[in-house]
Parts: structure tokens; sequence; C-alpha cells
């Protein structure tokens, strides 16, 4: 009902109340996807008066009072009632009787024929796997584009949280995001967790001391509880005893994993990685902010796991082979997304600027993801070409795709036409 009536899938020209006034569709109005009324601000004729106001949209005209609205202000200013099936009169709060105009006989049939098969099709992945691919090129890049500041919006809610929670310190509300997007999807939770039982000035007063920054991480994580014949182990837990005490530091409640993770991936790899990397740059968040291309970024990470680690994964076992376990390509490339690009939109936006222009320019210079989403949509024949398509088309599946949310989707209104 809303498409028929949002995309004018009706004879316009031939339209009249159930009580024989015509109707002159001027404006269908704005398509209000929150409370109260269907379309907002719509303009119509009915007979020989204009009337600006709000449609609201049943199945059956009787549907307005199983809603009770006619017990509701919010729909005092509805001008026309469509419905499909017109069942009963109705009346507003004020006993106004409402026009209504009946769709039932006024539709094509391949109109119905067209949504239903478009939006109740059995598939394995989309509704409109089947023909996605066949989407101008123009239109597709001009959404997925829009799709993606949307992303960085959605994303908006979870900084300004961090920056309440941080008093407005930046650098404390970067130093919380890296954590968690050091500890992937698995320990997520985890390392953001031991970032809220580690408060950033503490690291800051220990940025200089790389021994002390890999202490305060792996305790508050609660890796060095226990014991262990291993001196690094040893040496570590004695310093995190020293500076547990001085700052009154608590330990993280959440246990960090290492299960069905990529030895690269393991958390003492990772804490290790980020204890360099705040060893390394004095002022991140300032440098990040400024950095204006991918390559910029990739050297500011250009980190490696402390020397104990060249031979380790974990405390106590050496391993076979020796190697520097430095930040990687790809692995940088996930913090840009997930970490640089959201912080300085929502940075740019705290300034009152409008960093769009740069933001486009530095994701569409960063790869595509890597994962099962990405995967599926390439197999309907969409290549993203780089991290801003990739975000868009994650923006889509979960918030519209995933919801059957065809019409707000400019991809599925263009293909039902």
């Amino acid at each position: 009902m809303h498409y028929i009536w949002k995309f004018k899938k009706l004879p316009t020209s031939q339209l009249s109340t159930e009580e024989g006034e015509n109707i002159t569709l001027i404006s269908i109005g704005t398509h209000n996807r929150n409370a109260g009324p269907d379309f907002l601000n719509a303009q119509l004729r009915i007979g020989e008066q204009h009337w600006a106001g709000n449609v609201e949209i049943h199945l059956k005209s009787s549907d307005w009072y199983l809603h009770n609205h006619e017990k509701d202000p919010a729909y005092n200013n509805v001008i026309l009632h469509v419905v499909w099936e017109h069942d009963v009169e109705v009346f507003n709060q004020s006993n106004v009787a409402i026009p209504t105009l009946v769709l039932k006989d006024r539709v094509k049939e391949e109109t119905l024929t067209t949504y239903q098969q478009f939006l109740h099709q059995k598939t394995g992945f989309i509704n409109c796997e089947k023909s996605i691919n066949t989407i101008d090129e123009f239109l597709r890049k001009r959404w997925l584009e829009r799709l993606f500041f949307e992303r960085l919006a959605s994303k908006s809610a979870f900084i300004d949280q961090e920056l309440e929670d941080a008093t407005q310190d930046w650098e404390a509300v970067l130093f919380k995001m890296l954590m968690k997007n050091f500890g992937l999807k698995v320990n997520a939770d985890a390392f953001h967790d031991i970032a809220c039982h580690l408060p950033f000035s503490v690291v800051r007063k220990n940025k200089d001391n790389l021994f002390a920054l890999e202490a305060l991480l792996f305790g508050v994580s609660g890796l060095l509880e226990g014991e262990s014949v291993d001196t690094y182990f040893t040496t570590l837990k004695k310093e995190y005893t020293y500076l547990k005490k001085k700052y009154q530091l608590t330990n993280s409640s959440v246990a960090v994993q290492f299960f069905k993770l990529r030895p690269s991936n393991f958390p003492t790899i990772r804490l290790s990685q980020i204890a360099a990397l705040y060893h390394k740059e004095s002022s991140l968040f300032q440098q990040l902010m400024q950095a204006k291309s991918p390559a910029a970024l990739y050297e500011l990470f250009q980190v490696s796991a402390s020397t104990y680690w060249d031979t380790h994964y974990t405390f106590d076992k050496e391993s076979k082979t020796q190697r520097k376990k430095k930040l990687t390509r790809n692995f940088i490339d996930l913090l840009i997304v997930n970490t640089v690009v959201p912080l300085k939109f929502c940075y740019a936006k705290s300034k009152g600027e409008d960093a769009n222009e740069a933001l486009l320019k530095l994701i569409e210079g960063v790869k595509k993801e890597e994962n099962t989403i990405i995967s599926s949509f390439e197999n309907t024949g969409l290549l993203p070409s780089s991290a801003l398509e990739s975000q868009g088309l994650l923006q889509l599946y979960n918030n519209y795709c995933t919801k059957n949310k065809c019409l707000q989707c400019e991809i599925g209104v263009k293909l039902m036409g």
C-alpha cells in the first residue's frame, strides 16, 4: 500500500473519494518512518477544496479504530484515508469525517504481481540477487555513497557516548576505539573493557616506557594472573603489581579469548602491538586527524610487537620460527575503516566542518573488506572497487536487505519500476 501511494502506482487522473468527490494529487507527501501518520505534508484537491495535511494508509478502514487513531490528536490533521478495502466510515478526535480513497479496484494486477514476486521470492541471499547487477552504475555508486555516510552517522552514536564518558577527551575515545578494533570480532568486547579499566591518563603518563605500557595492558587484561617460570612474564607481573597499586587499577572482568584465532591475532600479540603504537606516536590523535591519505596512515601504523614476541605467541611457549609481528596492510585497512574514518567524521562535525569530500577520497583509496556478505554480493555480479563500496554494501545488507526495506532502497525501487 505504501509502495502504491509513494510511487503513484495507480491512475492518478481518475481518483475520487467514496463520497464521490474528485481527488487531484498535488503532492503525495513525505514518507514518515516514525510514529504518526504514514505520509506527512501532502497536498490534495478534493472537490473544489485545496487541502494540506497528512495521509494515513490501512488495509481496511476499520484499522483506523483498531489502532485507536480516533483518540490520537496526532491524526487530527489527516486529510485522506487510503485503504484497500472500505468497511466503515472513520472520524478523527474532533468527530470530523475523514475522506476515503479505496485502491482495491484501481491498481493493475501486474503491479501487485511484480511487488509480490520481488519481496516474497525464495532466495539464498537477498530479494534482488538475480537482478541487482542490472542496475545502472551511476545510480548504484550514488546510492552506495549515501549508504556509506548513513553507516558513518550510525556509528556516531557510539562515539558520542564514548566522548561523554571521557568528558570530551578525543584521545581517550581514540584509545577505546583502537582497543576495540584491535580485538577484532572475538576480543572486541574484552579489549574495550580493558580500555575502560585502564584510564587513558595512565597510558599517557607511561607512553615513553614500552615495558610499562605492556605491563599495564597485559596486567589489566588478566594475562599476568597465575605463575610462570618465564622471565619476561615474571618481570612484567612485578611491574604491573607496582603500577596497579600506584594508579589504583582493577582488572577487566571480561576474559580475552585465544580459541579459534590465528596466532597472529592472539590477544598477546595485539596488546603488544597497541603498546608499541602508543610508545611510537606521541600525539596519535592529532596525527590521525591530519593524515589525508592511506599512505600517511600506513606509515603511522607501522609498528611491531616487542622483541619478546618475535619468538613467542603466548607466554612460556617459544615458537619454532622467529619473525617480527608487525601490523599488516589488511589489518591497518580495518583500523582505517572502523576507527580512523568514523572519528574523522565525528571530529569534523564537532568543529562544524564538512569533511565529506576528504573522507570519500580517503576511503576510496582503501581496499574493500573480505567477508561472507561482500563475497555474496560479488556472487550476484556486484564487484566493489574499494572500502567505500564495501561499507555501503554492508549497510545495504544489514539495514535494508535483511529487513525487506526494498521500498526504502534506491536499487529496490528502481527494480520494481
